[in-house]
């Protein structure tokens, strides 16, 4: 099976051409361009140095979020179009699945933190299958999650943080669990391993107009909305 698939859960995000249990070409995006501009050029370009054709691919795979608001609007709407066109499915997945999927054994738990700004992270805590959920998803401070994970994080066991929002808030983290956790210098490229797991779980692939962005919390857009609703009402 091939796949296209592409993350725009962050600025820079990624697309990747994954063959199987392959992965045949994956490149990082352009961090300094908005992904409205660089949309589908980065997904042909990918197809080009992979030796494929669009016409070629059986399936797409996009991250659903959390992550970017306008990023993921964009890259899911790029993948409902190409879907759309070429009558294919689509397998939605997790930022913080992709994210989990990197991490490789040794760990107790697995803390998936997403960069959600307003000093904020997107998080969830994994049993070390990557899959078992042990924390729901949060949007709240690094402070704040750690607080919420007192009772669920391995007392003496090692924590594995993956994310552009570990990334940040890595001195909380150290700061708060020591020699403990595990932190990543930099986060991991997802589309590769999205395409991955789209191809290990073909079940998982839906109709376009069938995928729901992962939010976890509201837009700034519609909170700002909220505030100018409540003061005309004032």
């Amino acid at each position: 099976m091939l796949i296209l698939a592409l993350d725009t859960s962050s600025a820079g995000g990624s697309a990747a051409l994954v063959r199987d249990t392959t992965i045949v070409v994956e490149r990082p995006g352009d961090a300094s361009r908005l992904h409205g501009e660089r949309l589908p050029l980065e997904l042909m370009t990918v197809l080009r140095e992979g030796g494929a054709e669009l016409s070629d691919i059986d399936r797409l795979a996009v991250v659903a979020g959390p992550g970017s608001f306008t990023g993921l609007r964009v890259g899911i709407a790029t993948m409902q179009g190409l879907a759309i066109a070429g009558q294919m499915l689509v397998t939605p997945i997790s930022t913080f699945e992709a994210l989990a999927s990197h991490a490789r054994g040794g760990a107790d738990a697995i803390a998936t933190w997403v960069e959600a700004h307003r000093g904020e992270v997107f998080a969830t805590l994994f049993a070390p299958d990557g899959r078992t959920i042990l924390a729901p998803p949060t949007a709240l401070s690094a402070s704040a999650t750690l607080d919420a994970w007192r009772n669920v994080l391995p007392p003496h066991g090692r924590v594995r943080f993956l994310g552009d929002g570990t990334v940040r808030y890595r001195d909380v983290v150290v700061e708060r669990l020591g020699d403990r956790a595990s932190i990543d210098s930099e986060a991991p490229q997802l589309a590769g391993a999205i395409g991955l797991i789209a191809a290990a779980e073909p079940e998982r692939a839906v109709r376009p107009h069938a995928i729901v962005p992962i939010y976890v919390r509201r837009s700034d857009a519609e909170l700002a909305r909220d505030r100018r609703h409540a003061l005309t009402k004032s």
